[in-house]
């Protein structure tokens, strides 16, 4: 059986952390990256770039799956926009997910998220659309991620936390079970949040405040 072409928005280095996933898969065959307009016809990892933002609407002519692979550092904004066009042209936008991590039976996992090499999606736990679960991060059982979020390389996010939309949770944060973190919230990297953040909220060190 023949693997569905996919197309990868995105060319920096959080595209070749996916594509090493993508591959590993072994569900799609990557058809080529859309990416700045000045990289067409450069390679990332022996994949072309073969248009920009501009061609994604004719691009979908021809391709019915697309995969955002830009990077998200603190602000969702340029995945999310792209997120919602791509819902806009009715294209599929698989989740992806890597053999290596562990992705409970028991768990949801929103279109356009990619569950990365080593992460551990626990029982009862829910992640949204859109969002980054990298490497070596830890989604505890009855923990809910929002869309759009990051959480980022060997986060913890504990049993029962609540992590808005847009929010970004740095490398290596560790929250208390059961809190509640606002949406376009940042929890900045090593930051051990031991109590509920609001909305707009960017917490730093231990235990993880706002700076003033």
């Amino acid at each position: 059986m023949s693997k569905s072409k996919l197309i990868l928005i995105g060319g920096g280095g959080h595209c070749k952390s996916c594509i090493d996933v993508i591959e590993m898969q072994d569900k799609y065959k990557i058809a080529g990256i859309v990416d700045l307009s000045k990289n067409i016809g450069n390679k990332v990892l022996g994949y072309p770039v073969i248009g920009c933002d501009d061609d994604i609407e004719q691009l979908s002519k021809s391709f019915s799956h697309f995969f955002i692979t830009l990077g998200q550092i603190k602000d969702c904004s340029k995945r999310k926009k792209i997120f919602e066009k791509l819902v806009s042209l009715k294209i599929d936008i698989p989740v992806i997910i890597s053999p290596l991590a562990y992705v409970s039976k028991h768990s949801k996992i929103g279109a356009g998220s990619i569950i990365m090499h080593y992460a551990v999606v626990n029982a009862a736990a829910s992640i949204g659309l859109n969002c980054i679960i990298n490497t070596r991060s830890l989604i505890e059982h009855d923990a809910a991620i929002g869309n759009h979020c990051h959480i980022s390389t060997g986060a913890i996010v504990n049993g029962g936390v609540k992590i808005g939309n847009n929010s970004f949770y740095g490398s290596g944060a560790v929250s208390k079970e059961y809190i509640q973190i606002g949406s376009n919230s940042l929890v900045a990297a090593g930051a051990v949040v031991v109590n509920d953040i609001g909305d707009n909220q960017k917490v730093f060190g231990l235990p993880a405040k706002e700076k003033h």
